[in-house]
This record gives structure tokens, sequence and C-alpha cells, in this order.
């Protein structure tokens, strides 16, 4: 992309900059945009910083501290805000509960407030493709037309605190309290990259226990993964679309509106779900096919998983595997992305296999520098 036609976002903020998706947002900002400034909230600013020479300004803050993000804010004067900021969802008990509410809903309505303040022009929120599932029930091709889950029929507190904040976001579009606030909301599902310390990191530590030869279900599911990239290039487009829509006089069509809509971003290649896996560990070394592998019914990896948070919790140790993890990998989940195709552009800009092996080659690197450091 020549620096000519590099879309101009002004003075950018993205906030969980650091971040596993944030600091692939940054990067992008720098790689293919125009700005007149780029800033960086984050709860620690130590990881994943950008050199000092690309200008990028760094903030420590809690984001549920509304007098230091108005202070920040006053400061940076942001045009386009980039949320991304959440507490991993690894794990489901009380602690994680007040934490993920804290964070995802308490600090979401925390940087509507100040945004609303300072003057904000555009809001784009990462929320969670989850927010469409209850964690039970396959998810075949679904859009933005599918209901948000939510409360007793929602099984998972973190997706229900990204459907809760989104629910913020978007009513927050062209609110009275802020009328020249314009938001959206990115729905990503399944993302992989480099800083994921979670699907691939899982997968590889499989290979590595030489545990490849067990398959639970019928590898007859296919589930969408995204490469980091893809998502933070979607939220982007968001952005400058919503700096478009802030410059009109006249408001979009229904058809064409991106303020006050929700979008799901994909690799938009389903794949099955072992065959996602296996390509993991093919890339990691693996020189297995599948001859050596066992199917295992759905009910009976259920049941191991089970006995897996039973033992692992009588020793006071997280479990290798648990039944939320079965319904994982036997479920159906991908989504139709033509909404986000025909209104934002989006369209991937790195293939799920690119993605991959990237991914691996990251986690790979960092086994590697571990190792060195005597970790």
């Amino acid at each position: 992309m020549t620096s000519e036609k590099k879309p101009a976002l002004g003075r950018v903020m993205v906030i969980g900059g650091c971040g596993f998706l944030g600091h692939h947002v940054v990067r992008l900002v720098l790689r293919d945009y125009t700005t007149t400034s780029v800033s960086v909230i984050d709860l620690r600013c130590g990881n994943n910083r950008r050199p000092d020479s690309d200008g990028v300004r760094y903030h420590e803050a809690d984001i549920t501290d509304a007098a230091r993000l108005d202070d920040i804010f006053a400061e940076e004067r942001p045009d386009v805000i980039i949320h991304t900021a959440s507490p991993a969802a690894q794990a489901n008990d009380s602690v994680s509960h007040a934490l993920f509410k804290k964070v995802n809903v308490d600090g979401t309505q925390a940087i509507i407030d100040a945004a609303r303040k300072a003057g904000v022009k555009a809001l784009v929120y990462t929320s969670s493709a989850s927010v469409a599932s209850d964690n039970k029930s396959d998810l075949i091709n679904a859009d933005e037309r599918w209901p948000v889950i939510r409360g007793a029929n929602q099984s998972e507190y973190y997706s229900e605190t990204k459907a809760w904040a989104e629910e913020l976001v978007l009513k927050a579009n062209r609110a009275p309290e802020g009328p020249n606030l314009l938001t959206c909301a990115i729905r990503p599902s399944g993302i992989i990259g480099e800083g994921d310390r979670m699907a691939i990191y899982h997968m590889i530590n499989i290979y590595r226990q030489g545990r490849t030869g067990v398959q639970v279900g019928n590898n007859d599911n296919l589930f969408d993964f995204t490469y980091v990239e893809n998502v933070a290039h979607g939220h982007l487009l968001a952005a400058v679309a919503l700096l478009a829509t802030a410059k009109s006089s006249t408001v979009p069509l229904d058809t064409e509106r991106v303020d006050g809509e929700a979008f799901f971003i994909t690799n938009d290649s389903p794949v099955y779900f072992w065959d996602f896996t296996r390509a993991v560990w093919a890339a990691a070394g693996s020189p297995l096919g599948t001859d050596h592998v066992r199917k295992l019914p759905r009910s009976v990896g259920m049941v191991l998983g089970f006995l897996s948070e039973v033992f692992f919790g009588i020793i006071g140790k997280p479990p290798t595997f648990n039944r939320q993890r079965i319904v994982y990998s036997c479920m159906t989940r991908y989504y139709d992305i033509t909404k986000a195709k025909k209104r934002l552009g989006y369209k991937p800009l790195v293939s799920l296999d690119e993605g991959v092996r990237r991914s691996v080659r990251w986690t790979l690197e960092q086994e590697e520098k571990a190792k060195a450091k005597g970790q």
C-alpha cells in the first residue's frame, strides 16, 4: 500500500494495545494507515512495545479508573478508539467472573463515558463470536441475524460479559449523551497468531505429550479459526467506515451502515476441527498422519473430561483437559461474514494455512527462548 493511498485515521488510541490482538492492531495502524498520533492504554505496557522510533505513546492504566482515563483522553484527544482490552477466557470460577465483569463491562462503560467527554468520533469494540453461542448447540453459517445468547441460556460468563459490553457499545452509538460518538463491534472467531498463548499453545502441548493418537468425535464439525492480522484488519476497516460516516451529512442506508452494528470476522475458511489440529501438529514437526488415530465417541470424551476435572481438582492443579474442551472439539461453529465483506470491504489479508505456519513458528521460537533462559 503506497503512502498516498493509505487511509487517514487521525489520532488513534488502542486500548489493550500491548495484548495479543491489540499489539497487532498497533502494528497495522503504523504499516497501513496515516495518523496524527498513535497511543496505547494497557494495564502493563512492558510487553509488545513498539520501538521508540515509531512514536507510539504508552499509558499504563486500569480502564475502570475513570479519572485516569479522563486525564489520558484529555492529553491524547483521540479521534478513533480501538478497544481490545479483555482478560483471557481461561477460567470459569468466581474470581474470574468478577474480573470479567470488572474489565469487560465496567471498563467498557468507563471508556464510553470518557470517549463522550473527549469528543471521540469512532469507537470500535472487540466483542466475540461466542456471544451467539450457548456452547452446546452447533452454529452453522451463523450471521448477525442470529440472536445474542444472554442470561440463563449462556453457559460461559466470559461470553455473557462480552455480549453485555457489546450491548453497551452499540447502544452508545449516536446516543443523546454523546450524539457525535459512532460505535460498532467486531466479533472474531477463534483467534490464532503471534502472541497466542491459548489455542495453538495447547495444541502443541498435546503434540509434545505424545497425545496425537486420540480423536474425540468423527471430525465432521467445521470450525472457524481466524489469523490475528485479519482480525486487526477488520477493526481498522470499521474505524475508517465510522470516520467516513462522521464526515458525512447524511445517515447511511440500513443496508450500508456500520455505526451501531456488529460484524463477525473470520478467515472465511471453515476447517474440520481435527484437520486444523493436525495441521498445527504437522507445522510443529509431527511426521504422523492419521493411521495411528483412535476415535473416541463424544460421550466417552465427556466422561474422561469429568474424571480429569475431579482428579486435578483433588491435587489442586488445572486439568490438562476438561469437558468444555471436549465440547469445543466436537462442535460445529462457523460463520457467514457476508455483512463484513459488503459493508466493511473485508477480506482476509493472510490465508489460514499461512496463519498456522506463522502461529506455530512463533510458539516454537518462544519455547526456544524459554529454554535458553533455563525456564
